[in-house]
């Protein structure tokens, strides 16, 4: 079942159980079961009523990677660093590695989706970085999703230290409606603190959301709200990856058709 098939299931179940924004909170529930979570062959899986693969996310902090290695050991996609705006001055940046890894990923034959590390304080900044993306996608197939990942930077000089919940959400759904515009699928990249203190899941539920939760011993997330997909750790170890690396379980079919 592809995510778009989900999202309809689970909006029909809550308006045949009449559900309203005022009755009960309208964001789907986590509704995978903590035991099938399990560890195989070095990657977390999931063993239950669901699709699991496996996959890695990837910029140019992970230098150069052996695409061929990192298949053959078990990996099945791979979402790569396209960009980034800068904290400072608000520059867009192409990451230095994205062509050689979307090309070594898709030659190696992962299936490739592509983030953006956003720091757009407004919706125009938002839609031009959605633009960037589009630009730099040319010529690539892409079959997983292409992620908005904002995330707040501490330092004193970060242009997006006092950006609210509101601004994230606006932003978030602006580039998301500028990318579905073009065909692709968009997907919103969080932790659980930044879910349930900053954005508004509600105006963003129509798109799939990447959990970024790091939980002990890989055990099952607590997190309470439906995920497409889900980070759990940032130190994983994958032949042909001479650093650490963000694991990642995908828990979805993607159709970009």
């Amino acid at each position: 079942m592809s995510w778009k098939q989900i999202c309809m299931a689970l909006l029909l179940a809550l308006a045949l159980f009449g559900c309203t924004a005022g009755e009960v909170d309208p964001v789907p529930e986590n509704a995978y079961a903590a035991e099938h979570f399990v560890v195989a062959d070095g990657f977390l899986t999931y063993a239950g009523d669901a699709p699991s693969y496996v996959g890695v996310d990837v910029s140019s902090y992970q230098g150069e990677i052996d695409w061929e290695k990192v298949a053959a050991a078990g990996v099945d996609f791979a979402m790569i660093r396209l960009g980034f705006r800068g904290y400072t001055e608000g520059g867009l940046y192409e990451d230095a590695c994205f062509r050689r890894n979307m090309e070594g990923a898709l030659a190696a034959g992962l299936d490739v989706g592509v983030y953006f590390f956003s720091q757009a304080v407004s919706q125009e900044e938002a839609r031009e970085e959605a633009q960037f993306v589009l630009e730099h996608l040319e010529g690539y197939d892409i079959a997983y999703p292409v992620v908005f990942d904002w995330e707040r930077q501490s330092a004193q000089d970060s242009r997006t230290l006092e950006t609210d919940g509101a601004t994230q959400t606006a932003c978030a759904a602006a580039f998301c409606q500028t990318i579905e515009q073009e065909g692709y699928l968009p997907m919103v990249y969080f932790s659980p603190s930044k879910a349930y203190d900053e954005l508004n899941l509600e105006a963003l539920m129509e798109w799939p959301f990447w959990l970024a939760h790091y939980t002990q011993d890989w055990q099952a997330t607590s997190f309470r709200y439906h995920f497409a997909m889900w980070q759990y750790t940032s130190q994983g170890s994958v032949a042909g990856i001479s650093t650490p690396v963000d694991l990642n379980l995908c828990l979805t079919e993607f159709d970009q058709g």
